[in-house]
């Protein structure tokens, strides 16, 4: 296998590593179109057309819109026919992402000013949000509870779930998930079709606030068109893996790190920064011999080869100016003492810090959410969470004193812009 070797002593290293990480989803005219007219027909004909497409695409021959819903018994069935294992495996998990996301909640606040104006901010939930969960083959169970159970931390009134049956083929982790974490409703349904469901509502499905959760290259278009008509969580590109390690971690371990983000995908990234030039010869081995028995060896490969690297910094301050450049997903720091090292990482999803942390836990059970910024948006956004289910009202009200200290502030400005109404509006009060 071979990996991109780069050092940051080579003359066109920042160009190097530019091209590396840059990816932009190439603009496929023919999706974008059929996603835009699946969306229309939907807003047009609503449950009739989610049916057609439901029929067309997932080979399901629904006989009506009511059997696009899955009954509550059959999501409870699911869970309790689950073996044990899998079953504490779900149960603990939600309760760490549950604890976790506890501790975000915003609670609303208010304080009198020296003129006894009261000015402060209400926080209060979404009341519908629409959960997307890739179905058939694939299983994402972890997707459910990642969520979910921040939507339900929140307060939000009502869940909708949307998960494809390809063949009429259901996973029973992800329903049994969906019953775990308190979904309200679910539908089988994907795709385009079931993005626009949720964002304008049909006769069957109720119409949301926000949608959330991954989805395929048609589900990620659809998004982005429905934004404004609903809220958003992110539109995600490929999964990103970045270890900084001082050289002195177990060579495997780090190898299989960087496995476990490129088997998502081919266009995923794995990159480890090292001072250590023996080291990250000794991880290139590791790769080497551990690849042969990973079942996803081939995507592995791929992904590696076309936009993994292994690249040698002169130390670790320039490790984590670096790291701040790529702003990455997740960001393993695999080092003795990662405390000393933490204020000088400003840009990164979530960071799993010393050598026993592998990002794994973290996509399933250690608490913190999974859903993260990718493609650099660190710089600028956050993993999903409890706040994306709440939103913040201003709130004012103002004493007679503080009208008068106010409109005569209000007013000036507002006749200086031209506004005679808005000057006349605070000014009506000041004399009162």
């Amino acid at each position: 296998m071979n990996i991109t070797r780069l050092s940051t002593r080579q003359a066109d290293f920042d160009t190097r590593l530019g091209k590396l990480l840059a990816f932009e989803e190439t603009a496929d005219e023919k999706l974008e179109a059929t996603v835009a007219a699946i969306l229309a027909d939907v807003k047009k004909r609503g449950d009739a057309a989610v049916l057609e497409y439901t029929r067309k695409f997932d080979r399901m021959p629904l006989a009506d819109a009511p059997a696009m819903e899955l009954p509550r018994a059959e999501l409870r069935a699911a869970f309790e026919g689950l073996p044990a294992d899998q079953r504490s495996a779900l149960e603990q998990a939600a309760q760490r992402v549950t604890s976790y996301h506890q501790k975000q909640v915003q609670v609303s606040w208010n304080y009198l000013d020296d003129d006894g104006t009261m000015l402060g901010q209400q926080v209060t939930p979404l009341d519908r949000v629409g959960l997307y969960v890739p179905g058939g083959k694939a299983a994402y169970p972890s997707s459910v509870l990642m969520n979910a159970l921040p939507a339900k931390v929140a307060g939000v009134s009502e869940l909708i779930m949307v998960v494809p049956t390809p063949d009429g083929v259901k996973n029973q982790l992800v329903l049994a998930a969906a019953y775990l974490a308190g979904v309200d409703r679910v539908f089988t349904i994907g795709g385009a079709q079931a993005v626009a469901a949720l964002a304008y509502g049909t006769e069957t499905i109720p119409k949301v606030d926000k949608i959330v959760g991954p989805g395929n290259a048609y589900v990620a278009s659809a998004k982005r068109r429905v934004f404004g008509v609903c809220g958003i969580d992110m539109i995600a590109g490929p999964s990103e893996i970045l270890v900084i390690c001082d050289g002195k971690t177990d060579p495997d371990w780090v190898a299989m790190d960087l496995f476990s983000q490129a088997e998502h995908d081919e266009l995923a990234q794995a990159i480890l920064l090292s001072p250590d030039a023996d080291f990250i010869d000794a991880v290139a081995a590791s790769a080497n011999k551990l690849l042969e028995n990973m079942p996803r060896k081939a995507i592995i490969k791929t992904a590696l080869e076309n936009r993994g690297a292994l690249i040698h910094v002169s130390d670790m301050d320039e490790a984590c100016r670096i790291s701040n450049r790529i702003a990455p997903e997740h960001l393993e720091l695999s080092v003795g003492d990662p405390k000393a090292w933490l204020p000088k990482l400003k840009h990164a999803g979530a960071i799993f810090m010393g050598r026993y942390t592998s990002e794994s836990l973290g996509d399933y059970c250690a608490g913190p959410n999974h859903v993260l910024p990718t493609s650099g948006t660190a710089r600028f956004s956050s993993p999903l969470g409890v706040y994306d289910f709440q939103k913040r009202s201003s709130l004012i009200q103002v004493s007679p004193q503080g009208a008068r200290k106010l409109g005569e502030i209000a007013s000036t400005l507002a006749f200086g812009e031209g506004l005679q109404a808005h000057a006349q509006s605070a000014l009506y009060r000041k004399g009162h």
